[in-house]
């Protein structure tokens, strides 16, 4: 059985947000990647979209989420699921960081704008 600890989990660092990447093939994980994120205060979302659905819960913060047409605030305890192939953001209004749980099933992509399907380096 693989374990993760905190303390030995890498770190990946973008502008205002950090992943930090918990379960994932490289990490052991066969069939999902799981990561906690921090965005920072005032951050807006980055507009994507996922080739699988993501499930993302809220731990501490609060941020929106766009997804498609609808807008809604997450707090601590509330979780979203991301629908594949959907326009998609999130963004920190606050003046406190956001801190999340995402879950993207293996083989999960990223799409931003026109450009090609990634896999995120945490999800690797």
């Amino acid at each position: 059985m693989p374990h993760i600890s905190s303390s030995h989990a890498p770190k990946f660092e973008l502008p205002n947000i950090t992943f930090v990447g918990l379960a994932s093939p490289q990490r052991g994980s066969t069939e999902n990647s799981v990561w906690r994120f921090t965005i920072a205060p005032n951050t807006p979302g980055l507009p994507h979209q996922l080739t699988s659905e993501e499930i993302i819960v809220a731990l501490n913060g609060s941020a929106i989420v766009k997804i498609g047409n609808e807008r809604h605030r997450l707090s601590p305890g509330d979780a979203v699921v991301v629908p594949p192939m959907t326009d998609f953001s999130l963004s920190n209004e606050s003046a406190q960081d956001f801190e999340a749980l995402a879950v993207l099933p293996v083989g999960g992509q990223a799409v931003v704008g026109n450009d090609a399907p990634f896999t995120p380096p945490w999800a690797m």
